[in-house]
């Protein structure tokens, strides 16, 4: 069974170190996107025309191919985690953007009035009353960014070794090992699935008023 795990010496890493950087680089810039995301959406919220262009925008930024974003950043950031890191985090942005926007929405408006009633700011209410209201469109914008920042970490590898799993391809072609190349493949999988698993059941204890059958 060790023999399956044992990787190439230019790898530099164990299998497990793998999985805990590909992890890494691809949740910080879910994370990332996310806090980006919320002053943008509160901002469509108050304000209803900004939305449409800003929709516009993040839709054509998740177009750009993220190998023509390398080509931009490796002059900045040079051949390091950031540079894979900050298309994803600005990927994730088409996701964020309207889960936020549709799930703040939804909050009736007597909720908001009684809010401010009680002397909620608008910074306030937005924190304490929408986004809580807003946990399972938030939660849900979460699972799929997630997934696919997870799925597309492997493109690093075509910069300097930059793909964390996705790196086992590379090798795996180079030294004619299928072992690797499916310990890529199936490793990056199970992250994605394990990922999801632990964000549903996040949602089902921040939010426990949902019904058992829409946490599932």
């Amino acid at each position: 069974m060790s023999e399956l795990f044992d990787l190439p010496s230019d790898l530099q890493n164990s299998y497990l170190g793998l999985v805990a950087l590909h992890l890494r680089i691809a949740l910080l810039p879910v994370l990332a996107g996310l806090l980006v995301a919320l002053p943008i959406a509160q901002l469509c919220v108050r304000l209803r025309w900004l939305y449409p262009p800003v929709l516009w925008v993040t839709t054509v930024l998740y177009a750009v191919p993220s190998l023509a974003f390398f080509v931009v950043l490796i002059d900045y950031t040079g051949l390091s985690e950031l540079t894979v890191m900050i298309p994803l985090a600005v990927y994730s942005l088409v996701v964020f953007v309207p889960a936020l926007v549709d799930g703040v929405r939804s909050v009736p408006r007597e909720t908001l009035d009684a809010a401010t009633a009680m002397g909620f700011g608008p910074v306030r209410r937005y924190l304490q009353v929408q986004l809580p209201i807003a946990a399972p469109a938030v939660i849900a914008g979460l699972r799929v960014a997630s997934v696919s920042s997870i799925s597309l970490v492997s493109v690093g590898m075509l910069i300097g070794n930059q793909g964390a799993l996705g790196n086992l391809l590379n090798s795996g072609m180079i030294y004619h090992q299928p072992r690797l190349i499916w310990l890529s493949v199936v490793g990056t999988a199970v992250l994605a699935i394990l990922v999801d698993a632990a964000l549903i059941l996040l949602r089902a204890l921040v939010t426990p008023w949902m019904p058992k059958g829409a946490v599932r």
